[in-house]
């Protein structure tokens, strides 16, 4: 492809920066960077995230789909050395500090209440290419001040259709595509995601992937995580663009 992946620690001169992801050799504008692995969670299912309701707590690998699915990379970790059954259960050891407070996270988790035991995926487990040389965009990190983001992410809803290329796509689906009944939280109705429901009979799996907004050359790969402006936002954090922000989260 002209690139490879690489994590280690990031260029960004803060204490908190950790691990980043860098890019090794280029890629031209509009290229697919990396994946958003791990366990994706439809709004039926919330509950079920392990730490809920104050799932980034402990956790500063989620994040938000704008269609309100939610991706959990903790499990994911750095993924693995050989094809295998993935239960998506696990939690490696991680250092990686950039992304604290979640990315997109805040108004879902005031929806909802009591939390739901976090164990439950389905009644199998996918054997996935532990390997993926592009499963490493919760890596990325928020750009320091007086850096500009090169990536942005974009929701892409991968086609399940043709089984030799499942092992591929470094996620699982929480519940296991199954379908919830209707819920109401508050004043917000949620139906679960289901094989299907993108308009067609081919079930898929909604993801995120890392997309380049410029042509890229060996660099640290960096992604503005537009944090709520109506919290504190961590000592690291400077505004890539305030308005945006403030247009994200009104």
């Amino acid at each position: 492809m002209g690139y490879t992946l690489e994590v280690k620690s990031s260029q960004i001169p803060h204490e908190d920066a950790g691990q980043g992801l860098f890019i090794h050799g280029e890629a031209d504008v509009g290229a697919v960077l990396a994946f958003y692995p791990g366990v994706i969670y439809s709004p039926a299912y919330y509950r079920y995230i392990p730490g809920y309701p104050r799932v980034d707590a402990q956790n500063s690998y989620l994040i938000t789909r704008y269609d309100g699915t939610v991706i959990n990379a903790q499990p994911w970790g750095a993924g693995g050395e050989s094809r295998e059954i993935w239960d998506g259960l696990s939690l490696p050891d991680l250092k990686h500090n950039m992304q604290a407070d979640g990315k997109g996270s805040e108004r879902i988790w005031k929806m909802l209440s009591k939390p739901l035991d976090g164990t439950r995926l389905g009644g199998h487990h996918e054997v996935l290419e532990r390997r993926n040389p592009l499963a490493f965009a919760h890596f990325a990190n928020h750009p320091a001040k007086d850096m500009v983001p090169n990536v942005m992410v974009c929701p892409y809803d991968f086609p399940l259709s043709e089984k030799h290329t499942r092992a591929y796509i470094p996620n699982i689906s929480f519940g296991n595509g199954e379908e919830a009944n209707m819920k109401r939280f508050g004043t917000f109705w949620f139906k679960s995601w289901k094989s299907g429901n993108n308009g067609s009979d081919v079930p898929v799996l909604k993801t995120l992937v890392l997309v380049a907004t410029r042509a890229i050359s060996n660099e640290e790969i960096l992604l503005n995580y537009r944090l709520s402006n109506s919290k504190r936002r961590p000592s690291w954090y400077t505004p890539v663009d305030e308005e945006e922000d403030r247009r994200r989260w009104s």
